[in-house]
């Protein structure tokens, strides 16, 4: 884990850290530093809107990067993160030096999510050799005012918090599948909840599943020799109270079952259990923090295989709720997992407060939206408004796409009550909230975010988990509890 600390003024003791700061910073004005003729040819190119960087003629530290001043109050494009990203891939040395003093709040929120991510890397895991003597970047010391230093203190905390649950959810959903299996991610689910004795996990097998009437779950995993499981993690942060839920899709691979993927469609496929990854993050957040509310998150989990027991285009299959599904896609497999599990947490908890479910469920929100934005589909104005201003405020934001009954012959079926795919491929990520609306009592706030295009980072021409949308749900639940709600 990454440690921070804050600090109003400069020591012997930051000696040969990184100084990540802009030009005309009080902390380039200090000696040495003032008198460096590097600094200020440096401080110009900044000011002209270049960044500027050296290791070398910047004694008392290791590494000095002055970026343009723009940047520190970019929350849209992220440019202070796309100027810090390459150079924190080979650090300099262990200690960041981070100036706070002109800096948006939200700009500085993502930058600290972004430096304690440093944490976990694809060579954690063992699989890839890497060289024995790697300099990692283990504190980050803050330069800030006084008078802001204890409103600084409870970002810092909370931003350090949400990251630890976005490397513990990236770290899972980076494993590969052979091994990230439901039980796997089961396993792992209860090691770390075990750390903090306000969770508790409830599993049901695939017998459970089976007794309690989880047909789409079971459907879906039924064709793997790794059967389906459901999780709930619950946190009692509070005695009493309505619970807020969290459902989210655990496909720990998907073949796209006997409707086949092809080759290149399938490669990111181990991603397809960010969603239940990322409740278990948030969860984890949540305990961390020791907020003062009682939260359930539902992980629904399975591997969409193809076997002899495969799920097959136009079978049926009944949920929870009792409502049935045709499956006339074997592919759209994800909306079944989620539509019992919806329907379970409603049962679990009938005075929910609210239900949201996240999911890489469709490219087509890719194709809609980008890589930048989460989907959010809900049909409440309130839940709507709130996850918007969250997603603004923490700068993992949302798009809102429409949700109504014009969307209603998108999912008949002339055999059950619903199917699961349009058979015009028209509205796909919509038409998949549409679906998923059914499985939510109408007592009950809920909202879909489709997170297909943010759940990964992708650089290079290569896919990781990014830990998203967890700093917007924790910031949204931050804002519930802030309002007195």
């Amino acid at each position: 884990m990454i440690n921070y600390r804050l600090i109003t003024t400069l020591s012997s003791e930051l000696k040969q850290n990184h100084l990540i700061t802009f030009p005309g910073s009080a902390l380039l004005l200090e000696k040495p530093l003032r008198d460096n003729p590097l600094i200020a040819e440096m401080t110009a190119h900044a000011e002209q809107g270049t960044l500027a960087d050296t290791c070398f003629g910047c004694e008392p530290f290791a590494r000095i990067t002055v970026v343009p001043l723009d940047a520190w109050q970019d929350s849209l494009t992220d440019s202070l993160l796309d100027a810090l990203r390459p150079l924190l891939a080979t650090p300099a040395c262990n200690d960041v030096l981070l100036d706070c003093t002109r800096i948006h709040d939200t700009v500085l929120a993502k930058t600290l999510r972004f430096l304690f991510n440093q944490a976990h890397r694809l060579t954690d895991l063992g699989l890839k050799k890497s060289p024995n003597h790697i300099t990692r970047l283990v504190q980050i010391n803050a330069y800030c005012a006084k008078s802001e230093s204890a409103r600084l203190e409870t970002l810092f905390s909370q931003q350090q918090a949400i990251a630890n649950g976005m490397i513990a959810a990236r770290r899972l959903a980076d494993i590969p599948s052979e091994h990230c299996t439901p039980q796997f991610v089961v396993d792992e689910a209860q090691r770390l909840c075990a750390n903090f004795s306000s969770l508790r996990c409830e599993v049901l097998d695939e017998n459970a599943i089976v007794e309690q009437g989880l047909g789409l779950l079971h459907a879906v995993g039924k064709g793997s020799t790794r059967p389906p499981r459901l999780l709930a993690i619950h946190y009692d942060g509070a005695s009493s109270g309505p619970v807020r839920s969290y459902v989210g899709k655990g496909v720990t691979f998907d073949t796209g079952g006997l409707w086949l993927k092809e080759g290149a469609g399938m490669y990111t496929m181990k991603y397809d259990m960010c969603g239940a990854a990322n409740v278990l993050g948030l969860m984890l957040s949540i305990a961390e923090l020791g907020l003062p509310v009682r939260v359930m998150g539902v992980l629904a989990l399975a591997e969409n295989a193809i076997g002899p027991d495969a799920m097959q285009p136009g079978s049926v299959a009944r949920a929870c709720n009792g409502m049935t599904v045709e499956i006339n896609n074997t592919d759209a497999e994800g909306r079944l997992v989620l539509s019992d599990a919806i329907a379970w947490a409603s049962q679990r908890h009938p005075k929910t407060r609210y239900i949201i479910d996240l999911a890489t469920l469709t490219g087509a929100v890719v194709k809609a939206l980008g890589y930048e934005l989460s989907g959010l589909m809900t049909q409440d104005n309130a839940l709507r408004c709130a996850l918007t201003a969250a997603g603004e405020q923490s700068g993992d934001e949302v798009w809102s796409l429409p949700l109504d009954a014009r969307l209603k012959k998108q999912t008949e079926s002339a055999i059950a009550d619903l199917c699961n795919t349009p058979t015009n491929n028209a509205a796909i990520s919509a038409s998949a909230a549409w679906l998923l609306h059914h499985f939510c009592p109408q007592n009950i706030p809920w909202a879909h975010l489709d997170v297909s295009g943010t759940a990964l980072w992708r650089e290079g021409g290569k896919s990781v988990a990014s830990g998203r949308p967890i700093p917007l749900l924790m910031q949204h639940l931050l804002n519930d509890l802030n309002a007195g709600a």
